[in-house]
């Protein structure tokens, strides 16, 4: 009987960076160290998307999409490329009509882009269909990504009670079952539970791996941010339930807020007998560029007391927490296999779990820019009042799960309604347009129906008023400004950003 395999995508030039250097790896950076991923055995890199393509210019002064034909020609067709998008949003708050979405994943395919992971911040499923057919039409590859999320806590909550006939249990294992049927039959070629806060569980993701398994033809993979402390643990458990596809960083991005290390579960998967198809003995050299890319990127890193302290070699000591946290796991203790990780993950150097992230249940970034918006307003005293808005303007929202945009959409207003309310002012008595939008259905369909009372509250209106992209048009340039179609997409995609980019370039010409 042949050996039981998983695929391991890197993350290390995308999601990595993005985590932990507010994506601030430059092309150059990239490039040094690109070669050294060609032959380890990894499934895919992780290269493009996110935030990439607003910070290079924003930040970096770097044209993104040459960033991607320079990784591409090293690439050379031997490993899969892949970018992250958000469905028929692309990279902004608002939708773009069909011919945008369709233009954008032709252009990115043709660059070298093989698989595009597609989301949307509401798992609203209308939002990924176009998406997902421009994507199979360009000849890349589609995976959807279902946004993970958890009911809210309300027991954090002052005045719970007028939350008390919210339904139970929304976000469960068949919620997401049922999402992931749905987008096989819309022809997603892969099923990525993407859980950008961290919150998967041990044992929610041996129940949720498990019951995706049972129910889907096409490949599953995890995606998860150790921030709260979960995500290795969870890994092992999928693992154990038969994913298919796990992202992980090499080790001197690991932990904190971004993901486990490539090593940590090329390790355990050994230990389960599982074949990764990885060459650890490429591991040393990676590691080794990126330590001193970090280094590089100090300036950027919230996590300096760091300690790199993995040699390459696990020690007994390290062995033997893996051994128990395995023998947990399949003895349905989570907690405790969740406890020899976190001694592990000690042992290795590598950030404690925060919790307060984990109780707040919201991604690192979005903890961090609330911490940072309370300073600026000086109103740091209000933190832990901030904390317990946020699940009541999540569920006055229609329950959404946070992720890019919806995670800034709702930790900003949450923030506006303890300043009106420290002011003696009524909350949502001023609301950000994004809020407003939301509430009024522009995003699309939220997970739970928004009280009619409350969208006339906020929009003037009980009617659900869904996007209308008809009246969208090109973002007009200087002449001269725009030479081909990728400006034109940079334009439209970011106008100010990508305007003043591209001046600068055309100056230099």
């Amino acid at each position: 009987m042949s050996k039981r395999s998983i695929k391991i995508k890197n993350l290390d030039l995308r999601d990595g960076h993005q985590s932990y250097f507010a994506t601030r790896m430059t092309t150059d950076q990239i490039l040094s160290v690109l070669p050294m991923y060609m032959d380890v055995g990894y499934h895919a890199l992780e290269v493009w998307g996110g935030a990439t393509l607003d910070s290079a210019m924003r930040f970096l002064n770097e044209n993104p999409w040459v960033r991607l034909e320079k990784i591409s020609k090293i690439a050379n067709g031997k490993i899969e490329l892949t970018a992250l998008a958000r469905g028929i949003n692309l990279f902004g708050y608002n939708p773009y009509p069909d011919e945008v979405v369709f233009e954008f994943n032709k252009l990115a395919v043709e660059t070298g882009i093989t698989i595009m992971r597609i989301f949307d911040a509401l798992n609203d499923l209308n939002n990924l269909k176009v998406t997902i057919k421009a994507v199979k039409e360009a000849g890349g590859k589609a995976d959807g990504a279902i946004c993970y999320t958890t009911d809210p806590d309300l027991s954090v909550i002052d005045n719970a009670d007028e939350f008390k006939d919210i339904p139970e249990a929304v976000f469960n294992v068949d919620y997401f079952v049922n999402k992931a049927v749905e987008l096989e039959k819309m022809g997603a070629d892969i099923i990525t539970i993407k859980d950008m806060a961290g919150l998967i569980d041990p044992e929610m993701s041996f129940k949720l791996i498990t019951a995706l398994k049972q129910n889907i033809k096409v490949p599953v993979g995890l995606h998860s941010h150790c921030t709260p402390g979960y995500a290795v643990t969870s890994l092992v458990a999928a693992m154990l339930a038969g994913v298919d596809i796990l992202d992980t960083v090499s080790y001197p991005f690991s932990g904190g807020p971004s993901h486990p290390a490539t090593e940590i579960i090329h390790e355990f998967a050994k230990k389960l007998d599982i074949d990764t198809g990885l060459d650890e003995n490429k591991f040393a050299e990676i590691r080794a560029k990126l330590i001193e890319i970090r280094n590089e990127l100090a300036e950027h890193d919230g996590y300096k007391e760091y300690k790199n302290e993995f040699s390459g070699t696990f020690t007994d000591k390290q062995h033997d927490l893996m051994d128990k946290a395995i023998d947990y796991i399949k003895n349905n203790d989570f907690d405790n296999a969740l406890n020899s990780v976190h001694e592990l993950e000690a042992d290795l150097g590598l950030p404690e779990p925060d919790e307060a992230v984990r109780l707040a249940q919201i991604p690192g970034g979005m903890y961090s820019n609330m911490v940072s918006q309370l300073k600026q307003l000086k109103l740091d005293e209000h933190f832990d009042e901030v904390l317990k808005e946020v699940p009541k303007v999540r569920i006055n929202a229609g329950m959404v799960p946070l992720v890019t945009p919806t995670s800034q959409i709702v930790g900003v207003q949450a923030v506006q309604n303890v300043m009106l309310r420290s002011k003696g002012k009524e909350e949502y008595s001023r609301n950000s347009t994004q809020y407003i939008n939301l509430v009024k259905g522009e995003y699309g369909e939220t997970p739970v129906p928004v009280s009619p009372e409350f969208r006339e509250k906020i929009t003037g209106s009980k009617e659900e008023k869904r996007f209308d992209t008809s009246k969208w048009k090109h973002t007009e340039a200087p002449e001269g400004l725009v030479k081909d179609k990728k400006d034109q997409m940079l334009l439209d995609l970011f106008p100010p950003v990508a305007k003043k980019f591209l001046e600068e370039r055309n100056k230099k010409i």
